[in-house]
């Protein structure tokens, strides 16, 4: 939406600066896209007088002119045929920037001769298409700035032009005139109440209207009068030139007319050429098939349910959208038939959309037109016709009736007041709705009929704060809901999230977001089921509900070795899904390791990723989310890990904390990653709350009396697991013994086929009393047992 300062201040009687216009307008909601002001444009340009201008020795087109500046006598090179002695010139100095041809003036030499500065035409300083010499002024003192000569002599041509951007819900500001009533509104001015005075018509008019019945829901009322004798031409310059400042081009003075009130008044138009209409006009909803070659010389055919107006012959305007050609308007019309009707929004929209047609009508049709300044928009239009081109106007033809707007909503006061967070009196209030064009009924706000987008309290309060300026705002700090410290935002499933985030991105891991969504084939190896299917998803790869996040990061990094980078750590912390309610879901963090374990060296410290890498891992997420420090590693994982090289970090057999491992060589082919790939997958839900929780770190708990360190070394079938002596050992005395681990391996030799020795340290630490040698061997045979009984293992001798 597009308007001129001085077109504005038809409706506005203001002082405030273009610069205060726009910053308010963006206050109020209607965004300034763009100004542009010539008087920024054309600051630099001065007045000037040739003295002298003599014949450019070696070329003849060209005048070596000396000028008189405020800079001094100065030469200038021109070759307009009007540069002569004596003439009033616009004269730009080296440095000056020349808008038409987008360049900056500089001292140069021509043919020889040096010229210092440039006369103007009005193409070259962007005032009108004229180029055929340099502009000569009637008036002005030399050095006088040409905008302050505009601004006296022509003030049009200097004219500021707004754009603001339209909210869809903000119609009425599709019209000056809407424009002016928010500024009034903000106290930027008062807005210049014009009062229109019905034409009297002094004869029937010969067209007549009817509306169908099947019609009235979307096309509710017409009007319409013939004006007789009117001359046809172009029309005013003052007119024109504000058509031209918002980018319309003018057609003749009867079409240009309607613009100017669909812009003025957000109130579209249309004429007919009377002498072109076969009998009265009908409107009425198209059959299908019927056609009419538009305004814009393109041929349209009507789908059934259109709203189109028709003679009686013949389809003669698409209703609210664009007039037809045979009854356009042109030079030699005399007699027309003046439209100013209502029609529905949706309809209208749907209408232009189907027939692929943009217009300044629809444009505003379809987000609403004031329903009740129908007849009073033609009343102006008649006038301003017969002001400009003659004529007599017959009495108003009428079908139908304006839509009943009438609603209201209760204003309360003191809760705007609260919401909006400002003091604002209620005597306030109702004088800044009365100025948007509310009246009151006591309590009860009622809308004006051009604000169709006031449909509850809501948009009272919405009213009533943006005109009172958000930006006058003051932060004030909320109460607080009790005293002392405020109990914590995050749940301890959040926290345990976060510190999983900054753990694994600690750990050199990159974090992906990927889509809940995943394919049959991918849910189906994780363990998925039907409850996850969607019903209709987004496309046939994101079929299922995810049960876990190790399919997205497999995608990830196939994606990621397509692209040559096969050395990957990624992880992501987010939700699965083993069913399809909203309940039926849980918390994962999930890690990938592929590849190598760092770049190539001289110390050949690369190698590649395994098992232990994930473990370590796995195990610092878990220390730093609160998991117990003693756990146990159980096999038994699910069918994705390799059978061989993964472990589940529990509890005892029921309380999984995690898995960690390599993944199953199908996995990377079915996904075509190049491994090793290390996976870890953990569940912050399964890890025990803290019995007692504390804001404070628990003091720091060491022992006080030695450790004792024994070496076992078992000879056992080569088959056993070493994790299997461990917890074994480990539960032959969970209060004395702190760790195992495993320090050495031995196969064959002279064990014998099929066997292997394993050797394990046993860390002891007493808490009330240093251990006697009786002890620590009692100790140590119950580590044998235990270890003989889960293993069938022996002692070596």
């Amino acid at each position: 939406m597009k308007f001129t300062l001085s077109w504005l201040k038809d409706h506005l009687d203001t002082e405030a600066s273009v610069d205060e216009i726009a910053e308010t307008l963006t206050d109020l909601g209607l965004e300034v896209e763009g100004v542009e002001n010539p008087l920024d444009t054309l600051a630099g340009f001065t007045l000037g007088k040739v003295i002298k201008a003599e014949k450019h020795p070696d070329a003849d087109r060209l005048r070596v002119c000396q000028v008189e500046t405020n800079q001094g006598v100065k030469q200038i090179i021109c070759g307009a045929p009007n540069a002569r002695e004596g003439i009033t010139a616009v004269i730009a100095h080296p440095g000056t920037y020349i808008p038409g041809i987008d360049t900056t003036i500089q001292v140069g030499k021509i043919r020889g001769i040096e010229s210092h500065g440039m006369m103007c035409s009005e193409r070259e300083m962007e005032l009108s298409d004229e180029h055929d010499g340099i502009i000569e002024l009637p008036s002005g003192e030399v050095g006088e700035r040409f905008v302050d000569w505009l601004a006296a002599n022509a003030p049009e041509k200097v004219d500021p032009v707004i754009e603001i951007a339209i909210t869809p819900n903000r119609q009425d500001a599709l019209g000056v005139e809407g424009v002016a009533r928010d500024l009034a509104a903000r106290g930027l001015g008062t807005l210049i109440e014009k009062p229109i005075e019905a034409v009297p018509g002094s004869f029937a008019s010969p067209i007549g209207v009817s509306i169908d019945a099947d019609t009235l829901d979307a096309a509710p009322h017409f009007t319409g009068r013939l004006i007789r004798g009117v001359k046809n031409g172009p029309s005013p310059a003052w007119l024109q030139a504000r058509l031209k400042a918002i980018g319309l081009r003018p057609i003749s003075a009867l079409v240009d007319i309607t613009n100017f009130f669909t812009f003025d008044r957000n109130r579209p138009l249309h004429v007919f050429d009377a002498d072109k209409v076969s009998g009265n006009l009908r409107v009425h909803r198209a059959a299908g098939g019927e056609t009419l070659t538009a305004l814009d010389d393109k041929d349209y055919t009507f789908a059934p349910g259109m709203i189109v107006i028709s003679d009686d012959t013949a389809a003669e305007s698409i209703a609210g959208v664009m007039g037809g050609a045979p009854t356009g308007v042109s030079d030699e019309t005399v007699n027309v038939f003046l439209e100013s009707a209502w029609w529905d929004p949706v309809t209208t929209a749907a209408t232009g959309r189907r027939l692929k047609i943009n217009s300044d009508a629809k444009y505003r049709f379809e987000r609403g037109v004031d329903p009740a300044f129908t007849r009073p928009g033609l009343e102006l239009a008649t006038a301003m016709i017969l002001e400009l081109c003659g004529g007599e106007a017959s009495e108003v033809v009428e079908a139908g009736a304006p839509i009943d707007t009438a609603r209201s909503y209760t204003l309360d006061a003191a809760h705007i007041e609260r919401l909006v967070g400002m003091e604002l009196p209620e005597a306030w209030q109702r004088e800044t709705l009365g100025k948007l064009g509310f009246t009151f009924d006591g309590d009860q706000a009622i809308p004006p009929s051009w604000r169709l987008d006031i449909k509850g309290e809501a948009d009272l309060v919405e009213e009533v704060a943006r005109i009172a300026s958000l930006t006058k705002l003051e932060a004030k700090p909320m109460p607080r809901a009790q005293t002392g410290v405020p109990r914590p935002i995050l749940t301890p499933i959040q926290k345990r999230e976060q510190a999983a985030r900054r753990t694994m991105a600690a750990l050199g891991y990159n974090e992906c977001v990927t889509y809940s969504f995943i394919d049959s084939t991918s849910a189906e190896m994780f363990g998925g089921s039907d409850a996850a299917l969607l019903a209709n998803p987004i496309s046939s790869e994101m079929s299922n509900m995810r049960p876990a996040l190790l399919p997205g990061l497999l995608q990830a990094a196939a994606r990621n070795q397509a692209r040559g980078f096969n050395d990957l750590a990624l992880f992501e912390v987010g939700p699965a899904f083993h069913g399809g309610e909203p309940e039926e879901q849980h918390v994962q963090v999930a890690g990938l390791l592929i590849g190598q374990s760092g770049p190539r060296d001289v110390h050949a410290a690369r190698r590649a990723v395994d098992p232990f890498d994930v473990k370590a891992d796995a195990e610092a997420v878990l220390a730093a989310i609160g998991a117990p420090a003693k756990v146990q590693i159980l096999r038994g994982g699910e069918g994705w890990w390799h059978p061989g090289r993964h472990g589940r970090i529990c509890l005892g057999p029921k309380k999984v904390l995690g898995v960690y491992g390599e993944l199953h060589p199908k996995v990377l082919a079915a996904y075509d990653i190049k491994g090793p790939a290390m996976a870890l997958v953990l569940y912050p839900e399964e890890i025990p709350q803290p019995r007692k929780s504390s804001a404070t770190r628990p003091a720091l708990d060491l022992a006080d009396l030695q450790a004792v360190e024994r070496d076992f070394a078992f000879v056992l079938d080569a088959d056993v697991e070493a994790l299997t002596v461990v917890n074994a050992a480990a539960g032959a005395d969970k209060a004395l013994i702190e760790d195992v681990r495993v320090f050495d391996e031995f196969i064959g030799g002279s064990l014998g086929e099929g066997k292997k020795s394993l050797a394990i340290s046993v860390r002891l630490q007493p808490l009330e009393k240093t251990l006697t040698d009786d002890e620590i061997e009692a100790v140590g045979a119950k580590i044998v047992e235990k270890v003989a009984k889960a293993t069938g293992g022996v002692l070596r001798g």
